[in-house]
């Protein structure tokens, strides 16, 4: 078990993000594809398309592991907008752009911390995803959500170089 973890994590205040994008999953394997092209999308809007394949990979692990292993029996989501913070899915995907950093945060139902496998076999079909989160981002982390949400938010943070 993983202990929560905030550290490297940029101020959650929406008002200090330069630019920020939000986008509804529904609680099916295919949206974890969804969850790739609105990062392509949104990193392309953002001009960080260089950044693609890093950030796409730890997308698609956080939301994976989201769907595989905090989900209950399976609700139903819709929709992708921009800008939007929004209450209504079960598994929500959430890209913050600062001048200097990325994060990607997946925000799930589950209580239950992340659980970083150890396995030594780098060929096997699953348990590499924190393995992968860890070694393609610059930082990573959870924490529990407090109030009326519920969950946790799974994150990643990836350092930008400033544009000359």
């Amino acid at each position: 078990m993983l202990e929560p973890l905030r550290q490297g994590l940029p101020p959650l205040d929406p008002a200090a993000v330069s630019d920020a994008a939000s986008c509804a999953l529904p609680a099916r394997y295919e949206a974890v594809r969804e969850a790739r092209r609105f990062t392509r999308r949104t990193l392309d809007q953002w001009e960080l398309g260089d950044r693609f394949d890093d950030v796409c990979l730890v997308v698609s692990e956080l939301v994976t592991n989201a769907l595989r292993h905090a989900l209950p029996a399976a609700s139903a989501a819709r929709g992708c907008e921009q800008g939007t913070f929004g209450q209504g899915s079960p598994v929500r995907l959430h890209l913050m752009h600062w001048t200097e950093r990325l994060v990607c945060a997946v925000r799930d139902p589950s209580q239950d911390s992340p659980v970083a496998r150890d396995t030594d076999d780098f060929s096997a079909e699953s348990g590499r995803g924190l393995f992968l989160v860890d070694s393609f981002s610059d930082s990573w982390g959870w924490h529990p959500l407090a109030g009326t949400l519920g969950g946790k938010v799974v994150w990643a943070l990836f350092r930008l170089q400033p544009h000359d």
